[in-house]
């Protein structure tokens, strides 16, 4: 667990808990919006969509088809110097910079081709192994889910 609970992620899956470092010092506007999609339930249920073995898994679409996000309107980027390596959590996007909006990935390794591009928002600090067994594929046969997404600090 991390010492700020306002800026933990708690992602619940079948294959274990996800602990998450918010980082609001890198992405002030995409850390708010995860918050406020978590505390609405919006992540729910919602399967990950696109798991890539040694590359990335990708969720966050209520669709589960890779094409859908919420009805708030799109992020503009807060991109960074901050490296993809394994556990970082990143948004996905359209070609378009400015188009964020619930759809995020978490890195299995080190994916640094897509430093500067995408917007880092938080790092798995627990659970990582359960992110590993996720099921494979685009999509997978039978998408794993997150069960639930809570904020520490709602606890």
């Amino acid at each position: 667990m991390t010492d700020d609970p306002e800026n933990t992620l708690i992602l619940t899956l079948a294959t274990g808990n996800v602990v998450i470092r918010l980082r609001p010092d890198l992405a002030p506007g995409h850390v708010d919006r995860i918050k406020e999609l978590t505390r609405e339930g919006f992540y729910d249920d919602v399967a990950f969509h696109r798991v890539i073995p040694g590359f990335m898994a990708q969720g966050g679409d209520p669709k589960g088809t890779g094409r859908g996000g919420s009805d708030k309107p799109n992020l503009k980027a807060e991109f960074s110097n901050t490296p993809h390596v394994r556990g970082v959590c990143s948004m996905a996007r359209t070609p378009h910079p400015d188009s964020a909006n619930s759809q995020f990935f978490i890195c299995f390794d080190d994916a640094t081709f897509l430093d500067g591009q995408y917007t880092v928002w938080g790092e798995v600090v627990e659970g990582m192994e359960a992110v590993d067994a996720l099921p494979k594929g685009e999509p997978p046969p039978a998408p794993g889910r997150i069960v639930t997404a809570r904020i520490a600090a709602d606890l």
